[in-house]
């Protein structure tokens, strides 16, 4: 399923120029305190996730809404369009570089590999520093191991904090909470952390259950993402419900990933007029996205009713 591709109040009869004209301008979006690190960021930020999906100058023109707007929170990683994602932030935000966040991520497992991202993506971004480095997409126990065990990434985390060239670092992940927790278990030093969290995560291997109150209760920097569900929930939720689900939770911005402007200008409209849900509304909206929830619906988390199901496979 395609995420929206039109500007939502339009279905009232507004033009996209009317639409627009109502948008709001730079500094209406909500901030809050990320954490311990001090920084007010918006609650929504923009993701370099989608970019390969549009060509370059599409990705430029949706950026320099982004901060037109009032975002100040850019996510991104090397390994997004081959590090063209960078590239694309690099040809926008360096004249506003003291004005926005700007992270960035490896999946570099062994300090030599992460230090080789960060060079990178510095050159790509046009920065030297960047505000957030983190250790991307940690899947397994075993890539853990390899983080912690000598000459790992951590090494690599430390030193750039250490250096100036990462202000902040923390870690990312959407395949296990279990995984996430370990690293918890394994490091009390990160700033940050990133998981999948939307209407449908309690129900089936949940990060909001698992790992977020921890992450609240270390005073981490918390960002959520994911947070239609890569477009699946959007056939039992509202594209509000979704995002109003996810800023209800005791988190600080959470990273989206857009194709075109007006998805943009719907997530700043949607995050402009946020109120919180109550907890009675939001076991309401946990019911209804249990409709749909399980690893059909978050293909990105392990499988395990599939491991289940062959454990207990007798044949016949």
């Amino acid at each position: 399923m395609k995420r929206r591709v039109f500007v939502g109040t339009a279905v009232t009869g507004l033009s996209a120029n009317s639409v627009s004209a109502q948008l709001p301008t730079g500094g209406d979006i909500p901030k809050r305190t990320f954490g311990r690190t001090g920084e007010k960021l918006t609650v929504i930020g923009q993701a370099g996730g989608r970019f390969p999906l549009i060509n370059f100058e599409e990705a430029a023109a949706i950026v320099r809404r982004a901060y037109d707007l009032g975002i100040t929170y850019f996510d991104n990683a090397r390994v997004y369009w081959d590090g063209r994602s960078e590239e694309v932030y690099g040809s926008v935000l360096p004249p506003f570089r003291k004005q926005v966040f700007i992270t960035s991520k490896s999946a570099g497992r062994t300090r030599a590999d992460a230090e080789a991202d960060l060079e990178k993506s510095l050159r790509a971004l046009k920065t030297d520093y960047l505000d957030l480095w983190q250790m991307h997409a940690v899947s397994e126990m075993t890539e853990v191991d390899q983080i912690f065990a000598p000459g790992g990434a951590i090494e690599a985390f430390e030193a750039a904090k250490k250096a100036g060239k990462a202000r902040f670092i923390g870690f990312t992940g959407h395949r296990d909470p279990h995984v996430h927790a370990e690293m918890l278990r394994r490091y009390d030093k990160y700033d940050t952390i990133l998981m999948p969290l939307h209407a449908a995560d309690p129900t089936y291997l949940s990060f909001e259950k698992i790992v977020l109150p921890t992450a609240v209760e270390r005073g981490m920097g918390i960002q959520g993402m994911k947070n239609f569900g890569n477009a699946k929930l959007l056939s039992t939720l509202s594209a509000r419900d979704c995002l109003r689900y996810v800023l209800s939770l005791p988190i600080h911005c959470t990273a989206i990933g857009c194709t075109t402007i007006g998805q943009l200008e719907d997530d700043v409209r949607i995050a402009r007029e946020f109120r919180p849900f109550s907890g009675e509304e939001m076991a309401a909206v946990r019911r209804k996205a249990a409709r749909a929830a399980g690893p059909n619906l978050e293909d990105w988390k392990r499988n395990v009713q599939q491991a289940a199901s062959l454990n207990t496979y007798t044949g016949g």
